[in-house]
């Protein structure tokens, strides 16, 4: 069954710390929802869908995966590098270095690069919340 941080793991996090689950809760939600609607040199792109696919990637990575979302988008939107690199980073930090950073997204600005790291950083506490709790 699936056990989600929206459907379970907020409501149980505020009934152990009161309130503690809406600022985890609006600290997910700002990283997730970050985007400035560019991806390199391309204005006025919706990233969404990459974004949901390297949380989900990250989940997945853990042994969380939800049954309402195709997979096979991961696999479509998240180059091989660049899932090395999510992988090397939220499972063995470090081991993370500069050559890894760099043999993903090579013509991508560093700001763009950062974000992913905020989103796969806060994608792997809310699994490690989830498993927690």
């Amino acid at each position: 069954q699936d056990y989600t941080w929206e459907d379970h793991g907020y409501s149980l996090i505020n009934r152990l710390y009161p309130d503690v689950g809406q600022l985890l809760d609006e600290k997910f939600q700002v990283v997730y929802n970050l985007t400035y609607n560019t991806i390199a040199m391309h204005c006025g792109v919706d990233t969404s869908m990459l974004r949901r696919a390297i949380w989900n990637y990250v989940h997945c990575v853990f042994g969380i995966r939800y049954d309402d979302y195709d997979y096979g988008e991961v696999n479509q939107l998240l180059e091989r590098n660049l899932k090395v690199y999510i992988k090397t980073v939220a499972c063995y930090p470090e081991k993370t270095t500069k050559r890894v950073y760099t043999q993903f997204w090579r013509h991508f600005k560093h700001s763009e690069k950062v974000h992913i790291n905020l989103l796969l950083l806060e994608a792997r506490m809310q699994a490690a919340l989830l498993y927690a709790l």
